[in-house]
């Protein structure tokens, strides 16, 4: 199955650059593009991507917040953060925002593949020049980056609910759940949910 990819970015060259790096990969599909967030959240009333590059810069609404939109009402889909910017606060609200990866606009080729089928399969990936900003500061290292919805999921996962209260009581679907649900399983690097517990509690993510 080929990989669904769009992307939201204002700048045309950027757009056709990346269009031109991926258009002779096999295992991709190219859905088009948006240039400001509206028209993103109207592309996806109609047809879902697996993976959506995203510039942090958008003419109408910060990616951050787009980002936050897009996991909130689409859980399913891959979010890749697409900047000029290293700074490690903008890296870190990408991925608090629901970002599975972020990759700088000086990535290779190669770089922006290895990108796109690591978070398509639900994991976590920061290029190189990415990681390498984050880790100057990272006191916290193997700890997993999760959303306030995944947080506030794993939470009422480890009081014992199960999927259908969980929906009940934060207003989603069940299926929504089961998504961040499979994502926190991948983010952990557990088995099963009493694993996943397990390694929250020792990482002081839950009481």
């Amino acid at each position: 199955m080929a990989i669904k990819i769009f992307i939201v970015d204002d700048h045309y060259m950027v757009i056709e650059g990346i269009h031109s790096l991926l258009q002779n990969e096999k295992n991709i599909e190219w859905m088009g593009h948006a240039t400001n967030a509206a028209s993103c959240l109207a592309f996806l009333q109609q047809q879902k991507p697996d993976v959506i590059l995203m510039d942090i810069n958008l003419p109408d609404k910060s990616g951050i917040d787009l980002c936050k939109e897009v996991k909130d009402k689409y859980p399913a889909i891959a979010v890749l953060g697409l900047s000029t910017f290293n700074q490690q606060s903008f890296i870190e609200k990408m991925i608090a925002s629901g970002a599975s990866g972020y990759v700088l606009k000086n990535a290779t080729q190669e770089e922006l593949m290895e990108g796109i089928e690591t978070v398509v399969k639900g994991k976590q990936f920061l290029s190189f020049d990415a990681a390498l900003a984050l880790r100057k500061t990272d006191t916290q290292n193997n700890m997993p980056v999760i959303t306030r919805r995944e947080k506030e999921v794993l939470e009422l996962i480890a009081d014992g609910m199960t999927n259908n209260e969980i929906a009940q009581k934060l207003f989603i679907s069940s299926t929504t759940v089961d998504t961040h649900r499979k994502n926190l399983l991948a983010k952990f690097e557990a088995k099963n949910i009493a694993a996943l517990i397990k390694v929250a509690v020792q990482m002081h993510m839950i009481e």
